[in-house]
């Protein structure tokens, strides 16, 4: 197997994890998606989750945190989630 490490993508934008934070694209775009867990259930030995939070975000750093925000919403699953978030950031990166 390689030692090369492949990035984790979704659609074609990358996908970075920290802790309950997900963040769906990249900062050389003008916009980025944020996704917070903010409730797992488990199933089995597995943390699902449960209820998530959505944002659509500008990368401008001169902008405060909440200046960032142009869209947001709450999903109850992952999948839920990347769905909406992946038409979000296709919308805004577009233009339309």
């Amino acid at each position: 197997m390689a030692s090369e490490k492949i990035p984790l993508s979704y659609k074609g934008h990358p996908l970075r994890r920290k802790d309950n934070l997900i963040y769906y694209g990249t900062m050389a775009e003008k916009y980025i998606i944020m996704l917070q867990i903010l409730a797992t259930q488990k199933v089995d030995d597995m943390d699902v989750a449960t209820k998530v939070s959505v944002q659509l975000q500008l990368t401008d750093p001169d902008l405060k945190s909440r200046d960032r925000v142009v869209k947001k919403s709450e999903k109850d699953s992952l999948y839920a989630a990347m769905d909406v978030a992946s038409v979000w950031l296709e919308r805004a990166l577009s233009g339309k």
